[in-house]
C-alpha cells in the first residue's frame, strides 16, 4: 500500500484516491461468514409440549372472569361474566373494579400481591390471537398483574399435571 507522490509532469500534490478493493474483500468475507453462522444460531430444538397442563383454580369472588370469542364476521367478542363489552368498556370496567378493590382494602399500602384480583380468560379454540392478545393487553393496561387462562382437559384426563 504505497502512496503516489506525484508524476513526472511537475505536479507535486499527493494522490488522494483511496483503494477500496481491500475494504470490499473484507466486507465480502464477513458477509459469507455471517451467512454461514446465522442458520446455526437460529436452529431450535424440537420439544413435545404437553397437550393440557392445568392446576385447579380457586375462584375468589374478586376475580374477573372473561370469555373471548369471535362473531361470524370475524370481530372480537369479549364477555365480562355474561355481559358483552367492547374494548373501551372493558378498560373502564377493569379500572373501576381495581379501584373498588383497592378502596375496599383500605389503600394500596394494605394490599399484598396475593390480595390482588386475578383475571381468568376463557378463549374459544377458534378465536384469533389478536382478540385474546388485545384482551390481555387491556387488562394489564388497567393494572391487573395476574392474567391466566382457563382450559379444559381432555375428557379422559383427570389427573393434575405439574410442570
Amino acid at each position: 500500500m504505497a502512496m503516489s507522490v506525484g508524476s513526472d509532469g511537475g505536479d507535486e500534490k499527493p494522490m488522494s484516491d483511496i483503494n477500496t478493493t481491500p475494504l470490499v474483500d473484507v466486507m465480502l468475507v464477513l458477509l459469507i461468514i455471517f451467512l454461514i453462522a446465522v442458520p446455526v444460531v437460529v436452529q431450535t430444538i424440537e420439544v413435545q409440549l404437553p397437550k393440557v397442563a392445568f392446576e385447579p383454580t380457586t375462584t375468589k369472588p374478586e376475580n374477573v372472569s372473561l370469555s373471548v370469542t369471535t362473531d361470524k364476521d370475524g370481530s372480537c367478542m369479549v364477555y365480562w361474566n355474561l355481559t358483552r363489552v367492547n374494548s373501551s368498556e372493558l378498560l373502564d370496567r377493569a379500572v373501576a373494579k381495581l379501584k373498588a378493590d383497592i378502596e375496599k382494602a383500605g389503600g394500596v399500602e394494605n394490599l399484598t400481591p396475593e390480595d390482588l384480583p386475578e383475571v381468568h380468560i376463557r378463549g374459544d379454540i377458534n378465536t384469533p390471537y389478536r382478540c385474546i392478545g388485545g384482551t390481555i393487553y387491556t387488562m394489564q393496561l388497567a393494572g391487573f398483574p395476574k392474567v391466566g387462562f382457563i382450559s379444559q382437559p381432555d375428557p379422559g384426563d383427570i389427573k393434575v399435571q405439574r410442570l
